[in-house]
């Protein structure tokens, strides 16, 4: 099974306001993300937060996702990372991490990731466009112990790093892996006024 894991436990203060619930098209970013995970071909999804919130949490069932807590307003990203891979299933072969600000990523792109892992087994599968990395990152499952217990300085990309010579590296035409909408002026370039 492929799981995937929606980041959306960030404080937003960038923003003034939760991503999770900006929206794109007639969406929010919280249901985009959770969409594009399952159409990419994610069997089950799990949204962190980072405190109970039933309005994020009622988004998330109706969008087909469940949530989980991440620790509270203080975690870092690495600790909502760690909250969704404790939430998945053990059978879970590998996760697909999108953090929820970065709206404009294809289900194509998720297929693409996991065909790549499907094909070659690789434990770590990431997109880039025109030469630059970015996101969703695919992670196997070999490498969740680590995420989960080591002193990662730098939290995922320190894994990234440790293992360079498992990265595979994906060619995509879609250019929303590298739009990270995280301002108001972000959000204005990409996707127009703020509602």
């Amino acid at each position: 099974m492929i799981g995937g894991i929606v980041l959306a436990g960030g404080r937003s203060e960038r923003m003034g306001r939760p991503k999770a619930l900006l929206k794109v098209g007639n969406a929010t970013f919280l249901e985009r993300a959770i969409q594009t995970l399952l159409s990419g071909g994610c069997e089950d999804v799990v949204v962190v937060l980072n405190t109970e919130d039933r309005t994020i949490s009622e988004l998330t069932a109706g969008a087909g996702g469940r949530s989980t807590a991440g620790g509270g307003a203080e975690t870092q990203q690495i600790d909502s990372l760690r909250a969704g891979l404790r939430a998945l299933p053990p059978e879970t072969r590998a996760a697909v991490v999108l953090p929820v600000d970065h709206p404009l990523v294809e289900a194509a792109t998720v297929q693409e990731l996991i065909g790549a892992f499907n094909r070659r087994g690789a434990a770590i599968v990431l997109p880039t466009h025109r030469g630059r990395r970015g996101h969703p990152v695919l992670f196997g499952a070999e490498l969740f112990g680590e995420l989960l217990d080591a002193d990662l300085a730098e939290g995922a990309r320190s894994v990234i790093r440790g293992h360079a010579a498992d990265v595979e590296e994906v060619q995509v035409a879609d250019g929303g892996v590298l739009v990270d909408v995280d301002t108001p002026d972000a959000y204005r370039s990409h996707l127009g006024e703020v509602e």
